[in-house]
């Protein structure tokens, strides 16, 4: 990624700017491990700035957590057309690949282990992840349902398989940067077809 400077640049711009830098370095080495001078680095601005816009490093993760939080749950709300149908797989996981494909980090950030297990950083990605939880559990309620299966535990255990499920695949991505998002698509799709649910 290119660095984002500061001269003739607008401060919206530039916030995003940096929030795209951030996401990348917080999705690949963890909120724990990442420095608001690395960041700062990265983007090519002083630390001074950052701290002037996001006041801290809690609040600059905080800002890349609302980012990539809406992005995800807009992307994944809107490909509900199909909600309850085995095609609502492949159609939820083609709405994720799309968000992110310029940002492939943005799932990492959401479901980092290392940010703190209280506090409003805590508190903004259990939303996110609750709202994303929340739409698989329909989703799968929904097919289950369908196919005459009514048991909570049903539910609550197939709902956990396709939350890990996501975050495997995602994680498998960034461990291979050739692949494009149409690529993943038609991969995704072939696996669930011999799992005999696509």
């Amino acid at each position: 990624m290119g660095k984002a400077g500061t001269k003739g640049v607008s401060r919206v711009d530039r916030e995003r700017q940096i929030i795209d830098v951030a996401v990348e370095e917080f999705g690949r080495h963890g909120y724990a491990s990442v420095s608001v001078a690395t960041v700062a680095r990265r983007a090519g601005i002083s630390k001074p700035l950052i701290y002037s816009y996001f006041d801290s490093k809690d609040g600059l993760y905080l800002a890349c957590v609302h980012h990539v939080g809406a992005l995800l749950v807009d992307s994944v709300a809107a490909a509900r057309s199909r909600s309850g149908s085995t095609g609502h797989a492949i159609d939820t996981l083609t709405a994720i690949f799309t968000a992110v494909e310029h940002c492939r980090y943005a799932w990492s950030v959401l479901y980092d282990p290392a940010v703190p297990s209280a506090g409003e950083m805590h508190n903004a990605v259990s939303l996110y992840r609750e709202r994303l939880a929340a739409m698989g559990a329909a989703g799968a309620a929904q097919l289950l349902a369908r196919a005459g299966h009514e048991d909570p535990l049903d539910h609550d255990l197939l709902n956990h398989v396709w939350q890990h499920t996501v975050t495997a695949v995602m994680r498998w991505w960034l461990g291979h940067p050739d692949q494009n998002t149409s690529e993943m698509v038609a991969r995704c799709a072939r696996l669930l077809v011999a799992l005999g649910i696509g």
